[in-house]
């Protein structure tokens, strides 16, 4: 199964969310993310860097717009907003069955925005690291069957 999260920029929640579901492991799973408004080469931001190394998360990242390509790859889309996914299915109406929020997906009945750190202090980035590895840890259960 291909996933591709998608967030604002690519230097933040979605690269988070795609190193933490790829340090886990799983077989045929497969991962990337993009920015609906994202410069293709950018690095992850600092304070994201840093919240993945103090878990001992590994990542490589370079930020990535979202491209048609990307959307045909995947799967399933996992936005972090409403209007990430609003955003993707007026762009890509053909790819409407499998753009769901990440909390939509995971827990429905808690379908609402993921938290954006973007310019907030370390702090907050690792309270946006703790709902995505919260996420992520339902996530997998959901693909595992569980």
């Amino acid at each position: 199964m291909n996933i591709l999260f998608v967030c604002t920029g690519n230097t933040c929640r979605s690269p988070m969310a795609e190193a933490i579901l790829k340090a886990r492991n799983i077989e045929n799973i497969n991962v990337r993310s993009a920015g609906i408004y994202a410069m293709d080469g950018g690095d992850m931001s600092r304070n994201g860097q840093i919240v993945l190394g103090s878990n001992q998360i590994p990542f490589t990242h370079m930020s990535s717009s979202l491209k048609e390509s990307l959307i045909d790859w995947a799967d399933v889309v996992l936005t972090m907003t409403a209007s990430h996914k609003q955003a993707i299915i007026f762009a890509f109406p053909h790819a409407i069955s499998k753009v769901y929020m990440y909390k939509e997906f995971v827990t429905p009945e808690h379908a609402m925005d993921v938290s954006d750190p973007y310019g907030g202090d370390l702090r907050t980035y690792e309270h946006t690291f703790q709902e995505l590895n919260t996420l992520t840890d339902e996530l997998v259960k959901k693909l595992q069957g569980d």
